[in-house]
């Protein structure tokens, strides 16, 4: 026992009883109880301390979980705030969902839109098998009237350089040049027909993909068309490998390739470059010329369909406009640089990877 405690004890004995042995017994019991109670203090401390660390970290706990709660109705709400914008409803619950918080209103409220959804998604699909169906119809539609057409402008011509053949001797100058004149015209008409088509249906056919050399592809393109002696195609070195939708590729660059002879075709030493450059995501070329040139104010609407600086020559305005569309569907870009009398530079990229 504490000596201050048992003095304060023995205070209050007469010297007589302090002597008896009871007395010390009690003093014993009282000092074994109070370290029994120092025990049971520590205890609870102890036991006291852990409970708080308990609370605490469940508290933690709580805290977290309120904020995740708090969070997906956040969410909720900017979710049914979309939906509502877009299905133009009025907003039913309120400035804020999560200080007036209805669960059951809020699941009708869910089961409704998802309804009104649905019935959307299912009109936006009848509504995309009818644009497909009229896609068919178009496509099949202009494929039909291009025969249609062609047809008898190919006969016409036929005629026309039979009558030329059998009766030459008979026709003036003037005449034979007339002739001649109409059977440019119909071979004008037969490649703008053709171009039209082209352009109509591109993209509506699946072309598998397959590896090749672009320059073989390039040089076997200049074998096909009509180069003047005055003219000179250089390809570069470094052209790439590709796996690639190659007829598309041949269509780009055959009418990039016309297109620039013709801006060269009248140059003493005209010059035609294709050139690459290597990227990991896209395809990009360069195809310059020393032609002509085109002019600032129409090299915005150069791309656009039977957009021509010239009326005269066998050009068809839709050259670009194809070397334009397969350059969208591929979601790349096509730009130029031009000065007149100098010359012009396209830039061309195709994605890689679609």
């Amino acid at each position: 026992m504490h000596s201050l405690l048992r003095r304060q004890l023995k205070k209050y004995l007469s010297a007589d009883v302090q002597s008896l042995p009871e007395i010390e017994a009690f003093l014993k019991a009282v000092e074994k109880s109070y370290e029994n109670y120092d025990e049971k203090l520590a205890m609870l401390h102890r036991a006291t301390s852990i409970s708080s660390d308990e609370l605490y970290e469940a508290n933690k706990q709580l805290e977290s979980e309120f904020a995740r709660q708090k969070n997906i109705l956040t969410s909720l709400e900017n979710a049914i705030g979309s939906l509502t914008d877009n299905l133009k409803e009025e907003q039913p619950f309120g400035q804020n969902m999560i200080d007036e918080f209805n669960a059951e209103h809020l699941a009708d409220y869910i089961s409704n839109l998802a309804f009104q959804v649905a019935q959307m998604n299912e009109e936006k699909d009848r509504f995309l098998k009818s644009l497909e169906e009229q896609n068919q119809a178009l496509n099949s539609y202009a494929q039909m009237v291009s025969h249609d057409l062609k047809s008898p402008i190919r006969n016409i011509n036929a005629l026309m350089s039979w009558i030329m053949e059998d009766e030459k001797d008979k026709f003036s100058d003037s005449s034979k040049e007339n002739c001649s004149l109409v059977s440019k015209n119909l071979e004008k008409m037969d490649k703008l027909i053709s171009g039209i088509l082209n352009h109509a249906t591109l993209g509506k056919t699946e072309e598998q993909r397959v590896g090749f050399e672009l320059k073989d592809a390039l040089k076997e393109i200049v074998r096909t068309i009509y180069v003047p002696d005055n003219v000179k195609i250089v390809l570069a070195d470094n052209l790439p490998k590709m796996v690639f939708e190659r007829a598309r590729l041949e269509q780009l660059f055959m009418n990039l390739l016309t297109n620039a002879i013709s801006a060269t075709e009248k140059k003493e030493q005209g010059l035609i470059e294709i050139g690459y450059e290597p990227d990991d995501l896209y395809w990009k070329f360069i195809v310059s010329d020393n032609g002509k040139g085109i002019p600032e104010q129409y090299q915005e609407s150069i791309f656009e369909m039977f957009k021509k600086l010239e009326n005269e020559g066998n050009g068809t305005g839709i050259g670009l406009a194809l070397v334009k569309k397969i350059v969208d569907l591929y979601d790349g870009c096509i730009r130029l640089k031009s000065e007149e009398g100098i010359g012009t530079i396209f830039y061309i990229t195709l994605k890689k990877e679609l």
